[in-house]
């Protein structure tokens, strides 16, 4: 799968997952308006956005705590939703995908963030995730 194959999935992926926390969706609810209004996504494309979707939130409390513990000052609940949301892809993705390395999985998070979040979270989302995944290294 090229790089821009999984840009693309991890941006619909955090879509999804704003879907079903800003409009207190369930997973199935989600996906049976979501994928309605996505134009021609390739099979690849939307297996892995799926994939991310669904570890996210069978992880969610694992990845909120990790959020929570290395954002201090902030509360979950009091960041811009498409902030929150973005995070927990990424950390999900960090915590159930090992093959991806680290400095990918923000850089990626990062790319997303210049489209769809405030120029000020930008720096805010790097040292969120760089501490999050200094946190999940061994010791």
């Amino acid at each position: 799968m090229s790089a821009g194959t999984r840009r693309k999935s991890r941006e619909l992926a955090m879509q999804m997952l704003f879907q079903a926390d800003v409009g207190k969706q369930s997973p199935d609810q989600v996906r049976a308006t979501f994928w309605k209004s996505v134009d021609d996504v390739e099979p690849e494309v939307r297996g892995f956005a799926e994939d991310l979707f669904n570890s996210s939130l069978a992880h969610q409390e694992k990845i909120d705590e990790l959020i929570s513990a290395n954002s201090r000052h902030w509360r979950l609940e009091r960041m811009p939703a498409v902030d929150r949301n973005l995070l927990r892809m990424a950390v999900g993705e960090m915590v159930q995908f090992k093959s991806t390395p680290f400095p990918i999985v923000i850089n990626e998070a990062l790319e997303i963030a210049r489209r769809y979040c405030a120029p000020e979270s930008i720096n805010f989302l790097n040292g969120i995730l760089d501490a999050i995944a200094r946190s999940l290294l061994p010791k």
